[in-house]
């Protein structure tokens, strides 16, 4: 507990962490797979699940009712279901988030509830167990409360945080590949093949790019297919990106299928749009950069260089 509360090794614990973080971080490259197999698989299994919906509906519309089979989701979403977690902690927009973060499985919604219960529980113990025993500092005992009760808090969002970060990052890979996937989409197009055809041809070709966009495009394929109305399969399409520029497209898809206009003028407009909007958001990033740039310069660059340029002088003039 001593040697845990000395300075000296908490500072030799945290140069540790840092360059164990760097050496991961240098590594993750190299190690990266390929997520493209577990998303088409993660797709295919969704796609079963609405065939099954579908043909549960079907059945109940004419009077029978579908055998589905009760399965033990195990010990996580016994709890959840046991203290209704879902009525007291999540809502409309955390089931939408979970699925623009590509968490679409029952069991997901289950462990995000369990973590966001459990987590400020974990999180509080330690940092009792570490104001109290560990390193006791002179403070009131009602502040390393105070401080405890903060990191708990902490704890309860954190959840919501990686949720949040995960769908900014899958945006982020639908946003710069969709338009090169409306060029594929409207090259199909033109070429005779159907909106179903052609989003699936555009799914394998844009899987390596993309897996995110390649596995959205095929579960608009799947829900076209077994979807009652198309235009519900458009707007889940919009749904689950959350993005503008995929909202336009599906909103051109369903007034093409409504009024019979050509889609191919309407994706060839849409595709530029795309691309200029995405043009515009690089120079928009590279306009900010010299402002971001000035205080690492400042902190990291002008040091150094002071150094270089007054060092030999300060030697000089010492030895004489």
């Amino acid at each position: 507990m001593e040697a845990l509360a000395d300075p000296q090794t908490l500072l030799s614990i945290l140069a540790a962490v840092a360059i164990f973080a760097t050496v991961i971080t240098l590594a993750m490259p190299l190690l990266a797979k390929d997520e493209l197999g577990s998303r088409m698989k993660s797709v295919a299994i969704e796609r079963d699940k609405i065939r099954a919906r579908e043909r549960a509906r079907l059945a109940e519309e004419q009077g029978r009712k579908g055998s589905l089979r009760q399965k033990d989701e195990g010990f996580v979403q016994g709890l959840v279901e046991k203290f209704n977690l879902k009525a007291a902690l999540a809502d409309e927009n955390t089931f939408l988030d979970l699925t623009r973060a590509g968490y679409r499985q029952k069991s997901h919604i289950s462990i995000f509830l369990f973590f966001k219960v459990i987590l400020p529980v974990i999180m509080f113990a330690a940092a009792l167990m570490y104001f109290f025993i560990i390193s006791p500092a002179d403070r009131l005992p009602m502040m390393n409360i105070l401080f405890a009760c903060a990191i708990g808090m902490a704890g309860f969002y954190l959840p919501s945080v990686i949720v949040k970060n995960a769908v900014s990052k899958r945006q982020m890979s639908i946003k710069r590949a969709w338009p090169d996937a409306l060029d594929l989409l409207l090259i199909c197009v033109e070429s005779g093949m159907s909106l179903e055809a052609s989003m699936k041809k555009v799914a394998v070709e844009i899987g390596l790019q993309s897996p995110a966009l390649a596995e959205e495009l095929t579960l608009t394929t799947a829900e076209l297919s077994y979807l009652q109305e198309r235009r519900q399969a458009h707007e889940n399409l919009a749904k689950r990106t959350g993005l503008d520029q995929v909202k336009a497209v599906t909103m051109a898809l369903i007034q093409a299928e409504r009024y019979g206009t050509p889609l191919s003028t309407a994706l060839r407009a849409l595709s530029q749009e795309s691309r200029d909007m995405r043009m515009a958001e690089a120079e928009k990033k590279a306009a900010g950069l010299p402002p971001k740039l000035t205080v690492p310069m400042i902190i990291f660059f002008l040091p150094v260089l002071f150094a270089v340029i007054i060092g030999p002088a300060a030697i000089q003039i010492s030895a004489q």
